[in-house]
């Protein structure tokens, strides 16, 4: 008897974690499973795609070395932070093709994933995302298959911001307002507080000899986020200046595409941008407004993986009530 294969492996790898879910041909959710981050950068091609690998295994599919156990899926839609550039996707899907876990793949950057996520049912593949987690992406597309990309691998590329590059401005203002070169901050109060610390000095030596993890920096960019909103200057402009930084990635990559003037899509998505903080949100619905009028922003809180699943159905020309289910699934 013929056995029908699900119809999209659905991937998305993000700094911090890496999420799979297996599509049935209706769009319906057979399995999902999650893994560590997802840093090819740092541990090399291979050794970041084990780490897909190990998110499959979690829900018993077992797909490790050359040519696997046959294929998973008709389709592998794979949306992947620090796929940055064309070489970067050329490996990666050269790495998991070489798996085997679908007749076809396809590699993207995760800012793809988000951007489809956001976008109405049915709609063409118009419009710009910025993602704020871990860092700071944004790409645009248009129906003609025009893109605006960043390449987004830190400083050296002109990047500001994303949760890992709040935490270190929060501490580089704190040990500054402490040891007095810079201006007060309850920031210098907070941040060792969170960690049962009483200075900056005994923070900064616990996270240098890393006694304090470097994983936990994290944990203090909501923090930053709780001082702004109790109205701490210097916090407060922190949160700004990431708000205005997002309101120029969007800007610049409406104004490539010659769609600062047509009502598009701009798509708001990682934790930094989910969580709705007001003073960040807000700010960034102005600046947007006084920037692109006509744009719409939408903010995605469901999870990536749904963006990658919905590409791959795409690529499938799956119907639309596939679609429906699947977005249904996720919320």
């Amino acid at each position: 008897m013929a056995v029908t294969l699900p119809a999209v492996l659905a991937i998305d790898a993000g700094n911090s974690k890496t999420d799979v879910a297996l599509i049935a041909p209706d769009g319906s959710v057979t399995a999902t499973g999650q893994a560590g981050g997802f840093q090819p950068f740092l541990t090399g091609v291979a050794a970041a795609v084990d780490v897909l690998a190990e998110a499959m295994a979690s829900v018993g599919l077992d797909h490790r070395g050359e040519g696997g156990g046959g294929p998973c899926a008709e389709y592998v839609s794979a949306c992947l932070a620090n796929a940055d550039f064309p070489v970067e996707e050329r490996e990666l899907g050269h790495e998991i093709r070489r798996r085997g876990w679908g007749r076809v793949t396809a590699v993207h950057n995760d800012t793809f994933a988000l951007l489809r996520a956001g976008l109405p049912p049915g709609a063409e593949p118009l419009g710009v995302a910025v993602v704020c987690g871990a860092g700071i992406n944004c790409v645009g597309t248009t129906p003609d298959g025009r893109t605006a990309r960043f390449p987004a691998v830190g400083r050296i590329s002109g990047d500001w911001g994303g949760g890992g590059g709040l935490a270190e401005e929060a501490l580089w203002f704190a040990a500054r307002a402490e040891d007095g070169r810079g201006e007060p901050t309850e920031l210098a109060r907070a941040l060792p507080a969170h960690f049962g610390l009483a200075s900056m000095y005994a923070l900064v030596e616990e996270l240098h000899l890393g006694r304090v993890p470097a994983e936990r920096r994290h944990e203090l960019t909501p923090l930053l986020f709780a001082v702004a909103a109790a109205g701490d200057p210097v916090a407060l402009a922190l949160v700004h200046r990431q708000a205005d930084e997002v309101v120029t990635m969007a800007t610049v990559a409406l104004r490539r595409l010659d769609l600062l003037d047509e009502e598009v899509p701009v798509v708001l998505g990682g934790s930094v941008l989910a969580a709705r903080h007001p003073q960040l949100n807000d700010r960034i619905a102005a600046g947007l407004a006084e920037r692109a009028p006509r744009a719409r922003i939408a903010v995605v809180t469901a999870p990536p993986v749904l963006g990658a699943a919905l590409l791959g159905l795409d690529a499938l020309g799956s119907a639309p009530f596939a679609h429906s289910k699947l977005r249904a699934r996720f919320g």
